[in-house]
């Protein structure tokens, strides 16, 4: 499965300090969460859209402020119009989204920014696919439209695309717009999939966790207006664009650690077998024992990539940040600790071997200088077995520690 503590794979407290009221199981249909801070400008009119659109739906819901701390009267404006707010002391959008979520009392929740930049009487058409059968309703402002002056360019035509097709790439997720902050699912399933992340990059967790653990997803276009703020948005392009990306990486041990381990593998192991028999030119340049030694670098290097992506499957899913894994499941029934033993050893004791040979050759040479054309010919592979063989054998016992809790 990072810098300062950010790192995905740490566990972080699914649920605020705030619990949720006891209601009558079933008794709210719909819960409208807006995240708050500071936005008592907006707030009002986003509370009595939301409030009038589920009164037309003729449903019972409610509209929960989860307030993040603060200090314009936002609270009070929003207790006035009868919206219930929840205090969520932990700093970050994606704090206040999970701690007004934990106490959302709807079978559905819609989630939604109380910047007035999104569209609240457009409840109907979240709830209507909810009721169909889907786990999570994404909204997608690219279809339904970006208004004048509502996304910055960068934003618009780099940052969102580019980690929105990245999104897809690495987990086939079923969304063009990531980063959409309206959207509507069924508390039940949001709430199994145990969201950890505090700041900005909570909304793409949603959509990947989702994703790995097989809910419905659909996408329907929503408007998105430029925000009633007199101030600059929380929003900082490239801290949280970094946090969206560091996000997507850790989720994805095959992009972050395999494919690129997987690469630099095979392109030592093809460098090595060219460069083996003696010196290749092409055109007026020679490659020698210098260009091997990058070869040998490279599978040390590359095949320490491929434990790392073991690694951290292996860690992401033990501690269910990841859903199990078929493939691996099948990989550990033939990959056993006595194997890797055996087969660490095996590539030891070749290395010790190759490394006797080569003593043995300088011993009948008396011990003078030698050909480094020769010679490391027959070093190199011999430190790269015993390093690969070396690294299986602790390899071994560590994925081993790493499935004791999967048993």
């Amino acid at each position: 499965m990072a810098p300062a503590k950010t790192a995905v794979l740490e566990k972080t407290p699914a649920k605020q300090d705030v619990e949720p009221p006891l209601y009558e199981s079933g008794s709210i249909e719909l819960s409208v969460v807006m995240p708050c801070l500071n936005e008592s400008l907006t707030l009002g009119t986003c509370i009595q859209k939301a409030q009038a659109t589920i009164e037309k739906l003729r449903i019972r819901g409610e509209v929960i402020v989860a307030d993040n701390g603060s200090t314009d009267g936002s609270q009070e404006l929003a207790e006035s119009l009868g919206a219930r707010v929840v205090p969520i002391t932990e700093r970050g959008y994606g704090s206040a989204l999970r701690g007004g979520i934990a106490a959302a009392r709807g079978k559905f929740v819609i989630m939604g920014d109380s910047d007035d930049s999104y569209d609240f009487t457009q409840l109907g058409d979240f709830l209507e696919k909810l009721n169909e059968g889907y786990d999570l309703v994404m909204g997608n402002r690219f279809h339904g439209g970006i208004r004048p002056g509502a996304m910055p360019f960068l934003h618009q035509y780099l940052g969102n695309p580019v980690l929105s097709w990245l999104g897809r790439l690495f987990f086939g997720c079923p969304v063009g717009d990531f980063q959409c902050g309206l959207r509507g699912f069924r508390k039940e399933a949001i709430d199994m999939l145990e969201l950890q992340t505090p700041g900005m990059e909570f909304s793409t967790e949603m959509v990947v966790r989702a994703t790995l653990f097989k809910l419905r997803i659909l996408e329907i276009p929503t408007t998105l207006s430029p925000d009633g703020r007199d101030r600059a948005p929380h929003l900082r392009t490239w801290r949280d664009g970094w946090r969206y990306l560091r996000f997507l990486l850790l989720y994805s041990p095959r992009w972050l650690f395999l494919y690129p381990g997987t690469a630099l593998l095979l392109l030592g192991l093809a460098v090595g077998a060219w460069l083996m028999p003696g010196p290749r030119t092409i055109g007026r340049t020679t490659f020698d024992y210098h260009t091997l030694l990058f070869g040998a670098m490279a599978i040390l290097i590359g095949f320490q990539s491929i434990n790392f992506a073991v690694f951290t499957k292996a860690f992401a899913i033990a501690e269910r940040l990841l859903p199990e894994d078929p493939r691996m499941n099948r990989m550990f029934r033939f990959v056993t600790l006595e194997g890797g033993l055996i087969l660490g050893v095996v590539l030891v004791m070749t290395g010790a071997g190759t490394w006797i040979f080569g003593l043995e050759f300088w011993r009948n040479h008396h011990f003078g200088p030698l050909d480094p054309d020769k010679t490391l010919r027959i070093v190199i592979p011999g430190f790269v077995a015993l390093t690969l063989g070396i690294e299986i054998v602790l390899s071994s016992f560590f994925v081993s520690v790493l499935g004791l809790a999967r048993k």
